[in-house]
């Protein structure tokens, strides 16, 4: 993400005015406009189609204004989407400062039109430079500064560390990613590694990653005062997944670093939750590892004892992702948390029903629910609900074990992942399971290509109106 902002705390004498329109407003906007304006957008047959510019000359030779084409409203359905629309102009217009004219007169539009200005200002340059710099903007004067840089730099965290290929980011660096979250930010961490997992009866986490080089372990940040009420936040840390001994193909392997992005976006939350100072006790985990292959590897059929004493047989060893969470979550419901999230990039059915713009919701919770969706379509970071469907629950019993860790067939696959993992969350506890993809398969605007955090700024806002701020 860049080292600075693009925002400026004022305009300079060679701001450029950014003028939104829209097709039923840009006739509007004509009759205002000078009469070289006029014919300079009639002859450029600029129809203020949603992300569509148009830059006007100024008598100096230089930019006089832009107009930006915007979506006639808001669409629930992604079809019109106004934050997407402000987010995909950095990166588009001329290199310059530029203000909106007029200013929005309301706070959360202001402050969302500078969180999307923000979040679409993101180039990963951690090997190449960048194509070029976001155009900066001005504050809109009712933007809430705090939050907007909070949120844009959460963002551009998760999706630095979601982009960096394994080779360096591995379970080390993300354990070091988070021990810098916490110095930065006041927080305490804690991380148990190797075979000192098996000490603490992280038998699943260990089993995951004892086959690679690099050692597996389970990182913890706590923050907070201990009599706010408990959040425990989880986020899978599988820095890269070779399926194990059911080795992947080579297609399904290859954007297998990003199957650590859970792990991003919980350390992105965390991130955002101490800096806005919400009062709660927060505890934060992630089991960081590697999915290998070697002499070592967990078998099928193996069976492992997790850390809740509930035993695992091992249907498959590509589905890992949801092991190393069930110790988390054991681990978590010893803090007794009164509510739970975890984000995990899980399985491919969640991404064959929904797509990549969807994040799969599994809730035990009708309230919890409900509110995650409602605010998921007011922020402009959606999920969709998937059913937590108890009759499914048989196709993952064992014979020789608790539980298997896959289904005997093909059907359902995200809500029987889901279903494994409710058999670990701690009895009376509300708990969100977010199964995500972290990815942008294809460029859009404000969404390059690669590294997308979702569902944060939802689960924030839910948690930030559910808890207050200190």
């Amino acid at each position: 993400m860049p080292a600075r902002l693009p925002f400026r705390p004022k305009k300079l004498a060679a701001t450029i005015c950014l003028t939104p329109v829209t097709r039923a407003t840009l006739p509007r906007f004509l009759k205002s406009a000078s009469a070289t304006h006029r014919r300079y957008i009639a002859q450029t047959g600029f129809k203020a189609a949603t992300g569509e510019f148009l830059a006007l000359p100024g008598r100096d030779g230089g930019i006089d204004r832009v107009i930006a084409g915007m979506p006639e409203r808001e669409s629930s359905d992604g079809a019109g989407n106004l934050f997407w629309s402000w987010a995909g102009l950095p990166l588009r217009l001329p290199a310059g400062s530029y203000r909106i004219d007029p200013e929005p007169t309301d706070a959360v539009e202001a402050t969302r039109i500078a969180t999307a200005w923000g979040i679409g200002s993101y180039a990963f340059d951690r090997y190449k430079k960048a194509a070029r710099q976001p155009a900066e903007l001005v504050w809109p004067a009712k933007a809430d500064r705090a939050a907007t840089e909070s949120t844009v730099r959460a963002d551009g965290f998760a999706r630095d560390l979601i982009n960096t290929p394994a080779e360096d980011m591995g379970p080390g660096e993300l354990a070091q990613a988070a021990r810098d979250l916490a110095a930065e930010c006041g927080l305490q961490a804690k991380v148990v590694v190797g075979e000192a997992l098996l000490k603490q009866d992280y038998n699943l986490v260990h089993a995951v990653g004892r086959a690679a080089a690099r050692e597996p372990r389970l990182i913890e940040l706590t923050w907070g005062n201990p009599t706010h009420p408990r959040v425990a936040i989880v986020g899978k840390g599988v820095c890269f997944d070779t399926g194990g001994l059911g080795i992947k193909p080579d297609a399904g392997m290859k954007l297998m670093k990003k199957d650590m992005g859970g792990a991003a976006h919980a350390l992105a939350l965390t991130r955002m939750i101490v800096e806005a100072k919400l009062k709660v006790r927060l505890h934060t985990l992630v089991p960081a590892v590697e999915n290998s292959v070697s002499g070592n590897s967990v078998r099928p059929l193996d069976v492992i004892r997790s850390k809740a004493g509930i035993t695992v047989e091992i249907g498959h060893t590509d589905a890992e992702g949801r092991l190393i969470l069930a110790d988390a979550f054991a681990r978590a419901g010893e803090e007794k948390p009164e509510l739970m999230v975890d984000f995990a990039t899980l399985t491919g059915a969640a991404r064959v029903a929904l797509g990549p713009d969807l994040p799969a919701l599994f809730c035990n919770d009708d309230d919890l629910a409900r509110a995650l969706l409602t605010t998921g379509l007011s922020e402009n970071d959606p999920m969709w609900l998937m059913p937590l469907w108890q009759a499914y629950r048989a196709r993952i019993d064992s014979k020789v074990a608790d539980l298997n860790n896959v289904s005997d067939g093909p059907f359902a696959g995200a809500s029987i992942a889901a279903l494994f993992l409710q058999a670990f969350v701690p009895a009376g506890v509300k708990w969100a399971h977010l199964d995500l993809l972290a990815w942008s398969p294809w460029a859009r605007a404000g969404r390059p290509e690669g590294a997308m955090v979702q569902t944060v700024r939802t689960v924030f806002a839910t948690l930030r109106a559910r808890y207050g701020a200190a």
